[in-house]
């Protein structure tokens, strides 16, 4: 149980007008957010057991979908999965004001856009796989290196990937698109990112040690810690 009253009205407006916007949630991560805040905070429950398959049902999508926009939202930070099995998961939530990405008073280095910030908020809503020098950008962040495996990458031979595939709703956002090299992008398909960075540490192409960076860098990205520059388009 939380230690004081939630007061919902307030819960909710910080949902919408703030952490929704500032987290970049799809349609599908609002609503599985949504969902799991019904039943947790706006109860007065910080914490909260939940069918993936159940909730994937009562909001109309799959539960491929829904657990995609779980894993996403633990990795930006909203709530935190403290227990996965077949009989259901266990999240912590988190309220908006204890986010990190938007708690009052911090600066960027969060890199989230921030109210207010017209240069942030034009990052957040821009398509970069609209043009080429906006994809030129994603490239440029990664430095000539394949997001995935590591290894260096001649212009010719790299592409643009969907961390989270467009199949599943991934966007065009800076937060779902890295520089990868045409193998990596081949082989990874609609998997997920952290699956497919585990098969290339069985592999032998990741070592242990960049395999934990590979998924740091996923969480980091997703929380919009990797931003490309706009400078120069």
């Amino acid at each position: 149980m939380l230690h004081k009253e939630v007061n919902v009205k307030y819960l909710w407006i910080q949902f919408e007008d703030v952490l929704a916007p500032a987290l970049g949630l799809t349609v599908k991560e609002r609503a599985v957010y949504s969902y799991l805040l019904r039943h947790s905070l706006v109860v007065g429950n910080a914490r909260v057991r939940f069918a993936v398959t159940a909730m994937a049902r009562t909001l109309s999508v799959s539960p491929m979908a829904a657990r995609d926009a779980v894993r996403r939202l633990d990795d930006l930070g909203a709530l935190r999965v403290v227990e996965r099995s077949k009989t259901g998961h266990v999240a912590d939530m988190r309220r908006p004001e204890k986010i990190r990405a938007v708690r009052p008073g911090k600066k960027r280095a969060s890199n989230f856009a921030e109210a207010g910030d017209p240069a942030a908020d034009t990052l957040e809503a821009t398509d970069f796989w609209k043009s080429w020098a906006l994809r030129k950008a994603i490239h440029a962040r990664e430095r000539g290196i394949c997001f995935y495996c590591l290894r260096r990458t001649l212009s010719n031979v790299r592409c643009l990937d969907h961390v989270v595939p467009r199949v599943r709703s991934g966007r065009n956002s800076y937060r779902n698109l890295v520089s990868c090299c045409l193998g990596c992008n081949s082989r990874k398909g609609d998997r997920p990112a952290r699956d497919f960075l585990r098969t290339l540490y069985r592999q032998g192409r990741l070592t242990p040690t960049e395999l934990t960076a590979r998924l740091r860098a996923l969480k980091d990205l997703a929380a919009g810690k990797l931003r490309p520059s706009l400078a120069s388009v």
